[in-house]
């Protein structure tokens, strides 16, 4: 397939990635020679930005820190037949590039996610992410009822109407879960594509917090499912008010049924209480249903006013 006649843009979060960055922009250029390749650099104390740009990179700045800021401003200001983000620190394989470029558009798809193939016994994951990338896609795989190999790859090839529906309100590296969801929400035509994964460049370190972005990631999960699955969420703790009402209640009931008294008050309006919750909290969740369901249409308009990438 000739890839020269697209307006490819590849975007490249940076943060103090001097030693790994000219070699992420010659690769990429390497790969997909016509593409143009935008490093954000973000807030670096590094020479990130001077490396960038000699290897010849557009290099813009994002002054606000985090990644989820950098995706949105790209995303806002580049137009594009076709997005490739990527992160700077040269652990992705971009020999894989055209095939996922290839694939999302015979597809046609609008969102090809890059899964790291990683070894057991060599594993280039740092410890502990393994196992915690591992249970956020069964997770979020079971929420939204559709299946993900690797949710937090920063490695994905995107469509020019998956990229102007994406609303993308996280700041830092939540981004990745919330492009997943966001993808899972609408529904749209997406594919999964292997590529190569390795350590990062001799003399770089890593920006993740396992634990600090490991609970930022949760939270933005159970954000997500509050805001995009209402009536299951509510309908939980719904179901545990009543529950919880229920058994409180009963042997009040039962006092009463024998001796037309309520000697235990408290439980009695404890057991009403909590009940009455739950009924609110399954109102609620079908009010903000609807909601929901006015939302995603209006971003399915939005998503539909750009045609199928060619």
């Amino acid at each position: 397939m000739d890839l020269s006649k697209l307006d490819i843009a590849a975007i490249v979060p940076c943060y103090n990635e001097e030693g790994a960055i000219a070699k992420v922009v010659a690769d990429l250029l390497a790969a997909v020679p016509t593409m143009r390749v935008f490093v954000y650099d973000n807030c670096s104390t590094d020479r990130t930005a001077e490396v960038a740009a000699a290897a010849g990179a557009i290099v813009r700045r994002e002054e606000r820190k985090g990644k989820g800021n950098v995706v949105r401003r790209a995303f806002a200001d580049i137009d594009a037949d076709v997005y490739v983000m990527i992160d700077g620190d040269d652990t992705y394989d971009t020999a894989d590039l055209p095939a996922m470029i290839e694939l999302l558009l015979k597809g046609p798809y609008d969102h090809v996610l890059g899964c790291r193939q990683d070894d057991a016994e060599d594993s280039k994951y740092r410890p502990g992410h393994a196992a915690g990338n591992r249970m956020f896609n069964r997770f979020v795989s079971w929420i939204f009822g559709e299946r993900v190999t690797d949710m937090l790859s920063g490695y994905r090839v995107f469509s020019r109407r998956f990229v102007k529906s994406f609303p993308a309100t996280s700041r830092e590296f939540e981004i990745e879960t919330e492009l997943t969801v966001h993808n899972m929400s609408l529904r749209v035509p997406n594919a999964e594509h292997p590529c190569g994964f390795r350590d990062r460049a001799e003399g770089t370190e890593s920006k993740l917090n396992t634990f600090s972005d490991g609970f930022k990631i949760l939270h933005l999960i159970i954000s997500l499912v509050r805001h995009e699955r209402p009536v299951f969420f509510y309908g939980i703790w719904s179901a545990l008010c009543v529950l919880v009402g229920l058994l409180v209640g009963i042997p009040v009931i039962a006092e009463f049924s024998r001796t037309h008294l309520v000697p235990k008050l408290p439980s009695a309006l404890l057991a009403t209480g909590l009940v009455l919750i739950g009924v609110v909290l399954w109102m609620l969740g079908q009010i903000l249903e609807g909601i929901r369901r006015n939302r995603h249409e209006e971003a399915r308009l939005v998503y539909l006013q750009y045609p199928a990438p060619r």
